[in-house]
């Protein structure tokens, strides 16, 4: 027992010595222009396999035993900053880096540090660059962050012109798109062809299409985590554009200097304006349609140890039509407002804590006047959430996250309403539905050793459908027998699980590695949608007595290289997907407003697969990338196509993007995208026959004609003059080609019927119809 006491007292004070024996060094990594905190930085320990990378806010922390250490602070499209730090004590830095003068350095897609395409354990993980993302061809003009990302392998657009987009067979609300960590339910404006985001307003973004960390939950197929400006700390900057349809302004600077600052930046168009002249004294006139954004933030420093972040997004869309001869007036406004407070603490040197509360609201609304009809529809849906997420630097093996997640959420149904003079009408089953959801995560990424590292989590979610509530009993016709009322917050119906994720990195050598992960995914709200794309017409639905939550486990594999010095950076990835309780409306579904939409639903699975490869060159004055896609995407329903599986609509079997970026000289840079993709899957009529006189078509089973391959090729190229005497300002010129051999490519098609059926003469053609032919436009930029 003596012993035992001996060696055991032995042994704490070597935990005690040991553990005296190293210390921490922490701190913010910063732009050194304007104060931005760089996201995602690289601290790395010269000549060891040791290092971290700064968190969301740009903080650090890094546990060293003692000695003399020199550390590299690294971020893309900066200068890295060697310093050597005696770590004989806890100490804080704040390392300031500048950024590279040449856009050469700028124009990438990549991860924060040259080698992480092979190092790091995320799988799946593309980070866009604003400046590249600016750079691109543009459509109309407008810088669209989301057509960049259709770009990707494994991201496919969903239509002609459209900044909707599906990831690895997946279905447009399977995507999580965060913007300063609120959710945004509709990301489209011009019905789909212009995404939310003004790339003014935008410091950061990242898709994860695979092996999605613990801390991110309620999807199925990705996460795009989009982070607004911050506003520059030193000095006020303006920016200023005007292009065909739409003009921007920014404006960003300090509120004191080196503790508070602000950005806003707003967007309109003015398709409405230019439209008047030629409605003017005609029997549309009144008729237009606008959109306009408005991104807002202030933060302020008010110790070292805390600092607090308020954002706000609002977007709007209104189209209006008036038709005078038919006494007809319509008007259809829709669109986001959201707004985010948080507050970052570091409670010590390796612990660091945020706490969120986020307001988002999104409605749609259609209504109509003719004579003295009247008649309204409207839905939506508003949450309230808080969370809170910790950042635990325990060694610089182990970088462990956790938090919490509370949100309450509002469903409005497509409520329709309406009246003819005195007498007003209303659906008797419209309500609204609410629901809590949960959760709860825990996650570690580690370095077992020099050749392996794997990060892995588990996330626990729980949704309750609460009350006010009604539920119908019917018979086989659908009358209604009884019901059951639930009163407000009981609870109707719960769903919940565990949702684990794990990736894992082996390297083979300095330049090359293997990746793989699973993970498992519930989603417990859902759009439904009619169409083959997402329309502000689509309702969001929550998971509840009838409609199960979503489930998805996706298996992921991967080989990743770079060559030459790090020049070019490739990966060969695979993946299987399998999805359950997928959701699709009945066959011969025609939209009612004066039933609930659950009562129109069919519930099935599917499973997609593929192969992604990405080859993308981050050096020199050409830069680019090229991502090809090969994949299936399948879906079976039993009270669909006979219970036979079909190709979904997002199936595409090959997907090739080209880009090509190249700086001429310091006036002129060109850039390029070309685009290859298989048609979309559709149904079509096979037979058309008279039923009592009137011409009657058969389709086909779901989805099984193609439509003709989808190409097209974009141009741009920027103009910046070099002044001759030093300016307050800077400007450019972006002149974009879109579409430049002007292919027709399919929108959608139709039949077309010519002669007569009772002389034999009736022909019925199949039509296609193109939207978009060559279409240039050019854009002045403007910067102070």
């Amino acid at each position: 027992m003596k012993y035992f006491t001996t060696t055991f007292f032995c042994f704490l004070v070597g935990l005690l010595l040991h553990a005296q024996a190293k210390f921490t060094l922490n701190g913010y990594v910063k732009d050194s222009m304007s104060g931005e905190t760089l996201i995602g930085a690289n601290i790395s320990v010269q000549e060891q396999a040791k290092g971290v990378a700064a968190n969301q806010y740009g903080f650090y922390s890094i546990t060293l035993p003692k000695g003399s250490y020199q550390l590299i602070f690294s971020y893309i499209g900066y200068q890295p900053q060697v310093i050597e730090i005696p770590f004989d004590g806890n100490k804080t830095l704040n390392v300031l880096l500048t950024p590279l003068s040449s856009l050469l350095n700028n124009v990438v897609v990549l991860s924060k540090k040259r080698e992480n395409n092979v190092k790091t354990a995320q799988m799946g993980k593309v980070e866009l660059n604003i400046n590249t993302i600016k750079a691109l061809p543009t459509f109309l003009g407008e810088v669209d962050i989301l057509k960049s990302l259709q770009l990707l392998p494994g991201v496919r657009n969903a239509g002609e012109g459209n900044a909707g987009f599906y990831v690895r067979g997946g279905g447009p609300d399977q995507n999580l798109i965060l913007l300063d960590d609120a959710v945004v339910y509709n990301t489209g404006h011009l019905f789909g062809f212009f995404s939310v985001f003004n790339s003014d307003a935008i410091k950061s973004l990242s898709l994860i299409k695979g092996g999605m960390p613990a801390q991110y939950g309620g999807r199925l197929s990705s996460v795009i985590d989009v982070a607004m400006k911050d506003g520059n700390m030193n000095k006020t900057e303006i920016d200023a554009g005007i292009g065909l349809i739409a003009s921007r302004f920014a404006i960003q600077g300090p509120i004191k200097k080196n503790k508070a600052s602000y950005m806003v930046s707003a967007r309109r168009t003015y398709i409405d304006a230019l439209m008047q002249p030629f409605l003017k004294g005609g029997a549309y006139q009144g008729s237009g349609y606008y959109f306009y954004d408005l991104n807002a933030k202030v933060n302020y420093q008010f110790s070292s140890n805390d600092r607090l972040y308020l954002s706000s997004y609002i977007g709007r869309d209104k189209f209006t039509f008036n038709n005078a001869e038919r006494s007809f007036q319509t008007s259809i406004p829709w669109g986001n407002a959201t707004a985010t407070l948080r507050w970052n603490h570091i409670f010590n040197k390796k612990l660091f804590a945020n706490t969120t509360l986020v307001y988002n609201d999104y409605k749609f609304n259609f209504t109509g006047i003719q004579n003295d009809f009247a008649f309204k529809l409207s839905s939506g849906i508003r949450d309230l959430n808080g969370k809170i997420d910790f950042d635990y630097y325990a060694t610089p093996e182990h970088n462990i996250k956790f938090g919490a997640l509370y949100t309450y959420h509002t469903f409005i149904p497509s409520v329709f309403s309406g009246s003819q003079d005195s007498v007003k009408f209303s659906p008797n089953s419209a309500q609204e539905k609410y629901a809590n959801e949960y959760a709860l995560y825990l996650q570690d990424d580690w370095d077992i050793s020099k050749g392996i590292k794997l990060n892995y989590g588990v996330r626990y979610s729980m949704f309750q459908q609460i009350g006010s509530y009604k539920t119908y009993t019917t018979d086989a016709n659908g009358n209604r027998l009884d019901s059951t009322l639930y009163s407000k917050g009981q609870t109707v119906k719960t769903y919940g699980g565990l949702e684990p994720r794990a990736t894992i990195r082996i390297s083979l050598n300095e330049n090359s590695s293997i990746k793989a992960a699973v993970t498992r995914n519930l989603q417990y709200i859902h759009l439904v949608s009619n169409a083959g794309t997402t329309l502000p017409t689509d309702i969001w639905v929550p998971s509840t007595l009838r409609v199960k939550p979503q489930i998805g486990w996706q298996y992921a594999t991967g080989y990743f290289r770079n060559f030459n010095d790090n020049m070019f950076e490739t990966s060969l990835e695979l993946y299987y997907k399998t999805m359950q309780n997928q959701i699709e409306y009945k066959e011969g579904y025609t939209p009612n407003t004066l039933t609930d939409p659950e009562e129109s639903f069919v519930f099935g699975k599917g499973w997609s697969y593929g192969a992604e490869l990405f080859i993308n060159k981050v050096k020199g004055r050409f830069t680019g990338w090229v991502g090809y896609t090969l994949s299936w995407s399948w879906r079976k329903f039993p009270d669909l196509n006979n219970g036979l599986k079909y190709p979904s609509r997002y199936d595409r079997r090959h997907d090739l993007s080209v880009v090509g970026m190249y700086t001429i000289n310091k006036k002129w840079k060109v850039s390029s995208i070309f685009i290859f993709g298989s048609g979309n899957a559709i149904s079509l009529p096979e037979r058309f026959y008279f039923i009592g006189g009137v011409l009657t078509q058969q389709y086909s089973s779901i989805d099984a004609y193609r439509m003709k391959p989808y190409s097209r090729l974009d141009l741009a190229a920027t103009y910046t003059p070099i002044p001759r005497k030093p300016r307050k300002y800077t400007h450019s010129w972006v002149f974009s080609i879109y579409n430049a051999y002007s292919r027709l490519n399919p929108y959608f098609y139709y039949f077309s019927q010519q002669g007569n059926a009772q002389d034999g003469t009736l022909q019925v053609t199949a039509k296609q119809v193109s939207i978009f032919p060559l279409i240039p436009s050019v854009t002045l930029n403007v910067h102070i």
